[in-house]
Parts: structure tokens; sequence; C-alpha cells
């Protein structure tokens, strides 16, 4: 386990999954801290895939591959590659066991550094092997919220019309349901996740506050360069996720091709695939 420091605000972030564990800005906690009978993890990093393929499979150069829900980096330890008090460089390989299910060979950095109250995630993707690599990445942050779910909004800087895609179990369907009609502001609702997660495609706002009324403090989420957003929690649970992703689910339709996967990466050889966001106290 890694902190690191900025002034009054720190962040903790484990070797495991290079999955951030803590964000704390005078001594306030704003990830959530995990509970095994509701969501035990924080803020897992979603690697190769994002989400599901459809029936837990891709098809490359006419071979058949199986990959679990949101790829292992999770589980896989990563090695501190650089240090300092304020920021750390997470590294994860490519290694020989990973080829049955991911023929890359690849390494994966994860940057954290801090300033004041702004914590910055960087994700860099090398790609080592001869041939194009397809992958996904995404973010899967946790937050806190003390007052409950329902006392809580998502302010957007844009006014936004969101249709969230409607999954048939792991799967993308071609339906969409109208969440919120040209207004910057959306309430959030346990009704929203009685199927899983809110799925957009089209987002405009590249950021989003979430807010009440109850607390001065609000948590921003910075995610230029992202092509998806979710938001994701489980019902009566006290935290929500915001998801800026690399990717998205497969459809129900998809023949299982990798190179015709919607939102796919396809990163060509030695060459380097990189995405920042931010989490800040505002």
């Amino acid at each position: 386990m890694v902190e690191i420091f900025c002034g009054s605000t720190m962040a903790c972030i484990s070797n495991l999954g290079a999955e951030l564990k803590s964000f704390k800005s005078d001594g306030v906690e704003y990830i959530w801290q995990g509970d095994k009978h509701i969501w035990n993890s924080s803020a897992p990093i979603l690697f190769p895939i994002c989400s599901s393929l459809k029936d837990n499979e891709y098809i490359y150069e006419g071979k058949v591959y199986r990959l679990p829900k949101h790829g292992f980096a999770s589980n896989r330890f990563f090695s501190i590659e650089h240090q300092t008090d304020s920021a750390v460089t997470f590294l994860l390989k490519s290694e020989a066991a990973d080829k049955p299910q991911y023929p890359f060979d690849y390494e994966l950095r994860v940057t954290y550094s801090l300033s004041k109250a702004r914590l910055d995630i960087r994700y860099d993707v090398n790609n080592f092997s001869a041939k194009k690599m397809y992958f996904s990445i995404g973010a899967h942050e946790g937050y806190r919220l003390p007052c409950g779910l329902e006392r809580y909004e998502i302010e957007f800087p844009q006014k936004e019309t969101l249709y969230s895609c409607v999954l048939d179990g792991d799967t993308l369907t071609d339906e969409r349901k109208l969440i919120l009609e040209n207004s910057n502001i959306l309430p959030l609702k346990y009704d929203y996740f009685s199927d899983d997660a809110l799925i957009f495609k089209n987002l405009k706002s590249k950021s989003a506050i979430i807010k009440t009324n109850q607390s001065k403090r609000k948590i921003k989420v910075t995610f230029d360069g992202f092509d998806y957003f979710l938001i994701w929690t489980i019902p009566k649970a006290d935290f929500v996720c915001l998801e800026p992703w690399c990717g998205i689910t497969d459809n129900i339709d998809h023949d299982k091709d990798i190179a015709k996967k919607e939102g796919i990466n396809i990163l060509e050889p030695s060459q380097v695939f990189i995405r920042s966001h931010s989490i800040e106290i505002v």
C-alpha cells in the first residue's frame, strides 16, 4: 500500500490492481471503503476490457479467447516504478500466463499525482507486440455518499439530453431510455440502477460534479478523452461510481471479432496510448 501527500490531501493506493483505496482532504474520506456485503472494491481499473464480452469471449485471428468481466488488471499486483511524496507510478507488464486469454505484449502504467485537493490519474498503455493491439481501459471509482444517494445530484457543465443504453443481461441492446432532457442537473435515484448502470455514449460534458445541499463540499470528476461515461451503484448503498471508459460492453448482435468491437482501442506496435482523468474536491 502506497500513500502520497500534498498539504492536507492524501491518497492511498494498493499494489493489487493499482487501485485507489482512499482520497482524503482535510481529514474527510471521499472514496468508498468497500464492504464485502455490498461491494468490496473501491476503484478498480478496468483493463484490457471494460464491462463484458458477449459470452465472455472474443475472436482474434480466428482463435477464441476468454476474458472475465472488466478484464484482469484489478487482480494483478503492480510494481512501483517511481515514487515521490506526492506522486507514484505503478507498472504492470504482460506475462506468459496472460497469453491464453490475452495474446498481446504490453506495459500498463498508472500514475497518481496530487496537487492541493486534486488527484490526477493517468494511464499509459504501451504495445510491445509485433501486431496491432486491441484493448479497452476505464475507471470505476466509487464515491462515499454519507447523506444517502437520493440526497445527491450530478451537475454537468453543459445542458444534456441523455439516453441510457439498455442491457440484456451483460450485453447492450439497441434500446435507449431517456434519463435527462435538456438539463445540466441529474438527481440521483435508486430506481435508475435496478438493472445495473446508466450508460451514456454521447455526453457533451467532459466533467461532472457530485453535490448535495447537505454539504458545502463537492466532488468534481474531469474526464476529457473518454468516449463513454457510466454511473453505477447498488440499490440502497451509500456510494456512487462515476466511470469514464475508453471502451464499452459488447452489443447483443456482436460477432465477437475483437477488431470490430464497438469502442475498441487499436494501438500500433511500439505506440503508446495515454488518457488522464482527475478527482477534485471543490
